[in-house]
């Protein structure tokens, strides 16, 4: 080395250096990166979220009529008294094959939603199409399980319970007074807490109702694109249906003439409906009259049960083995100077 002074140089970094400086720094990178990125927002429909709930509904009430149809044989009214068990039952067996499962509710599946666990979606970074994120957790089941099935079946039977003790009508301080005055308010603290949530659903379009909201359950789509296939088959046949009962509608009148029926009388079974021996029975009843009377002005033989309650049904009653409007009828063997209106 040349001059008066040396210098050294620093000695060389060891080779794993640079492994320990990323291992040091990547939390940090991670951190800085990802206070950049934000989420996507998205907007679910409001309508397909109502619609979703109405559909559920529907579904419980068919379920519902269906299990009553089992049992309509048995006492009446016995179902009566167990309906909100009913109702609770229903309400678990849809929960336990949709929700449990991680799978949509049938009104929730048809407009293309499921449940999604708000909370860990907002820690995450920034994602595709603002639709991802897990589902539900094990303990959101159970408390919206819980919520929905036990908290409407304790209610609904508090009410019942409540109602048929006549806990309102009892003495202004006492005990069961007092629970009613709570019942009463609990009631109306929680419609008042549902309408705030309306509102504010409205606004943001988040969590119908306060158990989502509690639970952070909130309706996403389940895929970003969904193919509509609709089916116009059904529609079809709605229309050729209404098309067919129009016409019928239109030909109805025709079919009521007296002529049209005389013209089809050749090619009835009934060939021999006005010979004399077919007018010793009743047309209506088809047995021997036991208090004859006859239809004025055709005179044919009827019962007459038979043919006044015809009469008193049908305005226009028109007699069943002529097709002519009966004014009015007479006892038989009476003379005819003294008829009975049959109007």
């Amino acid at each position: 080395m040349s001059g008066g002074g040396s210098s050294s140089s620093p000695p060389p970094p060891p080779d794993d250096a640079w492994r320990d400086s990323y291992r040091r720094l990547q939390p940090h990178w991670q951190s800085v990166t990802l206070s950049h990125r934000t989420v996507i927002p998205i907007s679910i429909s409001r309508v397909n979220q109502f619609d979703a709930a109405r559909l559920d509904i529907e579904m419980s009430a068919m379920l519902k009529e269906q299990l009553v149809k089992v049992f309509s044989l048995m006492k009446p009214g016995m179902l009566f008294q167990y309906e909100p068990e009913l109702d609770a039952f229903l309400e678990f067996l849809i929960w336990r094959f949709s929700i449990w499962v991680d799978k949509p509710t049938p009104g929730i599946g048809l407009m293309n939603l499921r449940y999604r666990d708000e909370r860990a979606s907002e820690t995450r970074g920034k994602v595709r199409t603002g639709l991802e994120g897990p589902g539900l957790t094990v303990a959101q089941k159970i408390w919206y399980c819980v919520a929905t099935v036990g908290g409407q079946y304790i209610w609904a039977r508090l009410q019942s319970f409540s109602a048929f003790r006549r806990w309102g009508d009892t003495e202004q301080r006492s005990f069961v007074r007092l629970a009613w005055i709570l019942l009463q308010r609990v009631e109306g603290f929680y419609k008042a807490a549902s309408f705030g949530n309306l509102l504010v659903f409205l606004c943001t379009g988040r969590y119908r109702n306060l158990i989502e909201r509690a639970l952070r359950a909130r309706l996403v789509y389940g895929s970003p694109n969904m193919n509509r296939a609709v089916s116009f088959e059904y529609m079809n046949r709605q229309l050729v249906w209404n098309e067919f009962s129009e016409m019928l509608l239109l030909l109805l009148p025709l079919l009521n003439s007296s002529s049209v029926q005389n013209l089809l009388r050749p090619f009835s079974k009934d060939k021999n409906m006005d010979s004399k021996g077919d007018d010793s029975t009743c047309p209506i009843c088809q047995i021997s009259p036991s208090i004859p009377f006859l239809a004025l002005p055709c005179q044919h033989r009827y019962c007459y049960y038979c043919l006044r309650t015809r009469c008193a049904a049908v305005q226009s009653f028109r007699c069943s083995r002529c097709n002519e409007p009966v004014v009015a009828m007479q006892r038989h063997n009476v003379p005819t100077g003294n008829p009975s209106s049959g109007k």
